[in-house]
């Protein structure tokens, strides 16, 4: 994917050693997740029902992994992204037709999407954000 992009001179596209590593964690993002989430249920539910013979340590314990599983979920979650679908498509500073134009992104490049804005996605491009019209992007994910 990576050749292919720099063939294209598409932006967006990295290949590092931890964009691979992330590529790989988020293949079995929802797997390991389902693993932590049963874990907990089955965990919190060992608690309770022997609330009497566990000590104050289990609990803290639990308390670590239950705020582990949150830190996964907060940090490995799946980030959207989007590609644009136009050729020169206009990334502005602002959302609006008036506001200072960044650059034009070509028909392919991959820009992670941060929020939404009335017609306008917030994206990163190249450290900093920007904004495109949602008729201009792709949302894959």
């Amino acid at each position: 994917m990576t050749e292919l992009a720099q063939n294209y001179r598409l932006t967006g596209y990295t290949n590092t050693w931890q964009q691979q590593l992330f590529i790989t964690v988020r293949r079995y993002y929802y797997r390991v997740l389902q693993v932590l989430l049963v874990g907990a249920v089955i965990g919190g539910t060992l608690l309770l029902v022997r609330h009497r013979q566990t000590g104050a340590g289990w609990w803290a314990v639990y308390a670590a992994y239950v705020g582990l599983t949150v830190v996964y979920l907060n940090i490995f979650g799946p980030e959207k992204v989007g590609i644009v679908s136009r050729s020169a498509a206009a990334l502005m500073a602002a959302p609006s037709p008036g506001a200072t134009w960044l650059t034009t992104a070509a028909a392919g490049d991959r820009l992670v999407v941060v929020g939404q804005r009335d017609i306008w996605y917030e994206v990163q491009w190249r450290g900093q954000s920007a904004y495109i019209r949602h008729h201009d992007l792709m949302l894959v994910r």
